[in-house]
């Protein structure tokens, strides 16, 4: 579970920063809010876009994001079962955060870019 250090934001400036960033902290999880951005995505959609994650590690960060409300992940009473995840609207409050990181990491990092899927 997210630990926020400071219970009450009235401690500084800086610490909605550090609320936001420890909401969002983990390895996968702003890739996963990125794709999400893009539409609605099924578990193996989002792991093909991922190469490197393995599947409990998805599925962690998927139900973190799910228990913070920024992602909903719907069921369909199928066989086999259908799941979907989608952005809530608090997750796509997170569009314009999320696009100035990819904005900032595109002008200021050097990585070999892989075509999106």
């Amino acid at each position: 579970m997210t630990r926020i250090r400071h219970q009450s934001l009235d401690c500084s400036p800086g610490c909605a920063v550090e609320a936001t960033l420890q909401l969002i902290d983990g390895k996968w999880k702003g890739v996963i809010l990125y794709h999400l951005l893009q539409g609605t995505l099924r578990f193996n959609a989002i792991r093909k876009r991922l190469s490197n994650i393995t599947q409990r590690m998805l599925t962690t960060q998927l139900r973190e994001l799910e228990r913070d409300g920024f992602v909903l992940r719907t069921v369909y009473p199928e066989v086999p079962p259908k799941v979907e995840y989608s952005l809530t609207p608090r997750g796509r409050s997170l569009e314009p955060v999320i696009m100035a990181l990819k904005a900032w990491g595109d002008q200021h990092t050097e990585f070999r870019h892989v075509p999106e899927i």
